[in-house]
């Protein structure tokens, strides 16, 4: 049994933070019961192609988008705007451990479904909000999607080729990283809380903004800005604090060195033939090759192009020196490590065939996780869920289902 067995969380989440939060606490063992409007379902199930696919090889009409991040849940098709909606979603906030939701900020509240009314009904519920923004200030009540966020945050400013380089300019990362922090950073939160609440007994609000998390992600760059005063720019591949640590030109290819002790960069320069560079003082050091990285790189070029991309690896690798190709998806997947560490899965479709998935990267010593369900059509589950954990009759069902409550 994955360690949160036993935990109940009601997901209002829809699009990617929400959503990956509740993805991961199902994967440790959370009974997930994930809220969708009737008749449309969560955004992301409409993001595509490319689409799912069925035994026989047809589009399912069900995102690979959506299946990325909704396995292990159970879909109920619930209308929050009508008063019988409510109703059903308060009767399960009364039975769940955590609801997790990412609603413009005030949304929810107006259907008597906020913190405030909740926790009076449950005051052990932990309450988690994502937002772009967060609860309070001079834009709480505006929207906003992981890209602007990238651009707002700083990020974008040092991600991309610089200026005066062919191709400079700033870059989105491949993947909606805020989102994607944002989900993990709710995860740490509501185990936290539910830490804290055996101890005080009681839940509590949590308050998330995509903003105020990838603001916080900048790590090392955000310091480098708070301690110097000025702000860094985009590098392309390189790092701002580490020489030589970017992509390289091979023969064949592309390298990534990332040298991070002067060790291993003398280490590199012996394998490289140049044992020479890492005695010049310019560049014995860490410090001295980040003063000197315009002398340097251009050296450290004209000798990664000598050599192929996996002669080089294999050479550095037997000197202790970290490096690795610019792999490709197909590559990744093909990767021996990735193979052995099972990475890639799957798991049957509701509507047949198979969903390819890629697992949670914990692994536990003793609280095994089990991936038995897969990501579920829309309202799958919500006969099962709503006569099982509130009683509901199949005759109350017919009735929801005739009023358009439920789907």
């Amino acid at each position: 049994m994955g360690p949160l067995a036993g935990v109940r969380v009601l997901d209002l989440s829809r699009i990617l933070a929400g959503p990956w939060a509740t993805q991961c606490l199902a994967d440790f063992g959370a009974t997930v019961w994930k809220v969708e409007k009737p008749g449309a379902g969560d955004d992301t199930r409409h993001w595509g192609p490319p689409w799912v696919r069925d035994a026989q090889g047809a589009d399912t009409g069900e995102a690979a988008y959506y299946a990325s991040t909704n396995r292990g849940k159970r879909s109920i098709a619930v209308d929050f705007t009508k008063p019988a909606g409510q109703q059903l979603l308060r009767a399960l906030a009364m039975r769940a451990d955590v609801l997790i939701e990412n609603f413009k900020v005030g949304t929810l509240a107006k259907c008597r479904l906020g913190w405030e009314s909740l926790h009076r009904l449950n005051p052990r519920l932990v309450y988690c909000s994502i937002s772009a923004f967060g609860q309070d200030g001079p834009r709480k009540d505006e929207a906003g999607y992981d890209a602007m966020i990238q651009g707002l945050s700083g990020l974008m400013s040092v991600t991309g080729v610089p200026e005066g380089e062919p191709g400079a300019g700033p870059v989105k990362v491949g993947v909606a990283v805020a989102d994607l922090i944002t989900g993990l950073y709710a995860v740490n939160a509501i185990e936290a809380a539910l830490y804290e609440r055996e101890l005080s007994g009681r839940g509590q609000y949590i308050d998330l903004a995509l903003l105020d998390t990838q603001v916080a992600a900048l790590a090392n760059q955000a310091l480098n800005y708070l301690v110097t005063g000025k702000a860094p720019g985009r590098r392309g591949t390189a790092h701002p604090n580490i020489v030589p640590y970017q992509a390289f030109a091979t023969k064949d290819g592309y390298l990534m060195l990332a040298v991070g002790n002067d060790r291993q960069f003398a280490d590199f320069c012996r394998v490289a033939r140049r044992a020479g560079l890492a005695r010049d003082a310019k560049f014995a050091t860490n410090a001295a090759r980040v003063r000197h990285r315009a002398a340097l790189i251009p050296q450290i070029d004209r000798l990664c192009r000598q050599k192929t991309t996996a002669a080089w690896i294999k050479a550095l690798a037997k000197a202790g020196v970290p490096c690795g190709p610019i792999n490709d998806l197909a590559q990744v997947f093909e990767e021996p490590q990735v193979k052995h560490r099972k990475l890639r899965f799957d798991l049957p479709h509701p509507g047949g065939g198979r969903v390819p998935q890629v697992r949670n990267p914990v692994l536990f010593s003793r609280s095994a996780l089990k991936y038995r369900d897969p990501p579920p059509l829309l309202g799958q589950h919500t006969d099962e869920v709503l006569s099982k954990e509130l009683g509901v009759t199949a005759d109350e069902l017919q009735r929801l289902r005739a009023d358009h409550v439920i789907g």
